[in-house]
């Protein structure tokens, strides 16, 4: 079974992102941040991402394969708005006011450094390259001082879950991240 770290909860029976909000205001905290991953899902939608990827797992026929991909499709434009939603649940639940900043926004809107404008050199480059070697159906990544052609199927519709035993997941909770557990 895949366990999603990107979950929202907001409350229920765990005490609950809300608590952790409620418990940093009565310490004097005048402000949390709580981050939420772009694939995460509220708790009631992990299993059904969860039976819908098993499903296309599973598909044998071209058919079956579409038809999973659709389910999968479906829970996502359900979702599209979940940050928003849950800031409406925290505000309901603390009584404290909540904003949305979508970050992928505000990392694009401002001016390039001079590393965003060398990547963005390195990797248009290597775009070009391809296109000159006729290879197509590939994204370009960097690799360390480099980049290489990856291929779509390999990248495309998968999700890069974080495990909950991750070091990066220990290492923030020792910190006082809290994930609403």
């Amino acid at each position: 079974m895949t366990k999603y770290i990107g979950v929202l909860t907001a409350g229920g029976d765990s005490p609950g992102l809300n608590a952790a909000i409620r418990e940093r205001a009565r310490g004097g905290k005048k402000f949390s941040i709580v981050a939420v991953a772009e694939g995460a899902l509220p708790q009631s939608q992990a299993s059904k991402v969860e039976a819908a990827d098993a499903q296309k797992r599973m598909a044998r026929t071209k058919e079956d394969k579409q038809r999973a991909k659709a389910a999968l499709a479906a829970i996502a434009e359900q979702h599209g708005q979940h940050t928003v939603h849950l800031a409406q649940q925290l505000e309901s639940l603390t009584g404290l006011e909540a904003r949305v900043t979508i970050l992928g926004y505000l990392q694009r809107g401002g001016t390039p450094s001079a590393a965003d404008r060398l990547l963005a050199t390195r990797l248009g480059t290597a775009c070009a390259d391809l296109i000159n070697e006729g290879v197509f159906g590939a994204m370009v990544a960097a690799r360390g001082e480099g980049a290489e052609a990856v291929p779509l199927e390999r990248v495309a519709g998968n999700r890069k879950l974080v495990p909950l035993e991750h070091p990066w997941i220990a290492s923030a909770k020792r910190v006082g991240t809290s994930f609403g557990d």
